[in-house]
């Protein structure tokens, strides 16, 4: 494995070309400053030499991975989970049929509704200070998307780590990151476990593995995955792959893969030959559970029965479409989840960060405070980067609506036939979302649109080199919106 890339003073993490660049002012009082992205050299190049040595680094495509083979691929194959040549969900799911792609193929067209699918000022980041350990034994901080960091009984454990500009297999194209990330990662301090739920791009990031590789971490991760790792040059003997419902010890802590309903694959060819999951972390004292991406099934009710009750439960809840309902979950469907599961304080993840799916950019996070309160549900709300403990007293859960200031109002054009008004509903003549206790209904939209936004007046990527102001202490600053075709792996 090439680790060119410099490390950092703290923990030693070398970060690769391709690791998205942190914005966030250094703390002069850690040790170590913020890390180099990059692992080129110095030297000035020519503009030809530079352009070929990025064709031939494309063309070699490393970031597919690789299919399980050998002994890897026989216990796949023995899986219970596997059944006629690929990995099956616990209930069959639907695929996309080529007409569901015209309303994709509309909005992808609409400037102004894609404009809603993006945060209109810098996303507010909070810079973590980790130095001490959690009061209650039990400290989360989100890290944008689904990655978090979740410090449980003496134990640290990365989910889904992404510090990637982009989630995709190649440099040059694909969603990128709609704001840094909040903390380098070589500041993060040694990780003990690294889990990851399956190996679509935005869950699983080459440059950010390849960093990882060169620590002592443990990479937990469900069936078939191990072999993307290893090909990364993750030592095979910290690798623990686990079917659901198999578990791992940690320090002490176990970590149990989970069902989810979902689907795997980082080629134009799936042959579902990984597996998807959600996990169970449990210590002494406390438990967490971490979705992944998923689409609401009864399996969450049984996974509480058998794991829970949990302190925390870690809830996808973007990324949705009526044209996937099954693999991703609205926020309704998400609150449903979090009450099956016996969830404790619910943190919302998989939004803001990436630009996946149909609908505003904040919409699933104000229809998750809607869904949640009519339960009496906790939500904890941090910003990127915002550390909190969810054994400290509720009002010291991190809830100020702090998208709020980065979106911009809509101008309705009609009147919405949704329920509420329109605030629920995906922002898209026609598109339809399932309700969340069940059947599919068809609840069409009133197209809306944004006031005009100049293309040089919204960040087109915030990670990439535009400024993001950060307040350590109280960290306010924007974010951009949007509504729109997916664009990248579901």
């Amino acid at each position: 494995m090439d680790n060119r890339g410099r490390r950092g003073k703290t923990s030693g993490i070398a970060v690769p070309d391709g690791v998205a660049p942190s914005r966030v002012p250094p703390d002069p009082s850690a040790p170590g400053g913020p890390l180099s992205s990059t692992d080129r050299p110095r030297e000035v190049t020519a503009p030809a030499a530079r352009l070929s040595r990025r064709i031939r680094h494309a063309l070699r495509f490393r970031s597919l991975g690789v299919g399980p083979e050998g002994a890897r691929l026989e216990r796949v194959r023995s899986s219970p989970n596997f059944r006629d040549g690929a990995f099956r969900n616990e209930r069959p799911i639907d695929g996309l049929d080529v007409t569901d792609y015209i309303p994709l193929l509309r909005e992808s067209l609409n400037r102004e509704a894609r404009a809603r699918r993006r945060p209109a000022r810098p996303v507010p980041l909070r810079r973590p200070d980790l130095t001490l350990p959690p009061v209650t034994g039990l400290r989360v901080t989100w890290m944008g998307h689904a990655t978090v960091l979740v410090e449980i009984d003496g134990l640290r454990v990365l989910f889904d780590p992404v510090w990637g500009t982009r989630c995709s297999p190649v440099g040059f194209a694909g969603p990128r990151r709609l704001h840094p990330v909040p903390l380098p990662l070589g500041d993060l301090g040694p990780v003990d476990a690294v889990v990851i739920s399956h190996d679509h791009y935005d869950h699983l990031d080459l440059p950010t593995i390849r960093a990882l590789a060169g620590t002592r971490t443990r990479f937990c991760v469900p069936l078939g995955v191990g072999a993307h790792l290893e090909h990364w040059g993750v030592p095979a003997d910290r690798i623990d792959e686990l079917d659901w419902h198999e578990s791992t010890r940690v320090k002490g802590v176990e970590l149990t893969a989970t069902p989810a309903q979902h689907c795997c694959g980082r080629g134009l060819r799936r042959h579902a030959l990984s597996l998807w999951a959600s996990w169970v972390v449990a210590g002494p004292d406390h438990r967490v559970h971490h979705t992944g991406d998923t689409g609401y099934f009864p399996g969450f009710a049984r996974i509480g029965e058998l794991y829970g009750p949990f302190d925390l439960s870690m809830i996808q809840i973007g990324a949705y479409s009526r044209l996937w309902p099954d693999i991703h979950m609205t926020p309704e469907e998400g609150v449903r989840a979090h009450r099956d599961l016996g969830g404790g304080v619910l943190l919302p993840i998989h939004w803001g960060t990436f630009d996946l799916a149909p609908h505003p950019w904040e919409e699933p996070v104000e229809r998750t405070l809607t869904a949640a309160a009519e339960h009496g549900i906790p939500v904890a709300l941090p910003r990127p980067g915002e550390v909190f403990e969810p054994g400290m007293p509720l009002g010291d859960l991190p809830a100020d609506p702090w998208w709020r200031e980065c979106v911009r109002a809509p101008v309705a054009l009609g009147e919405s036939s949704a329920p509420d008004g329109g605030r629920a509903g995906t922002a898209t003549r026609g598109l339809r979302e399932r309700a969340p206790d069940g059947p599919r209904n068809a609840v069409r939209v009133d197209a809306v649109r944004v006031d005009a936004v100049p293309v040089d007046a919204v960040p087109v990527d915030p990670g990439a080199g535009e400024p993001v102001a950060v307040d350590p202490g109280a960290g306010e600053v924007g974010n951009r919106r949007g509504p729109g075709a997916p664009t990248g792996t579901v």
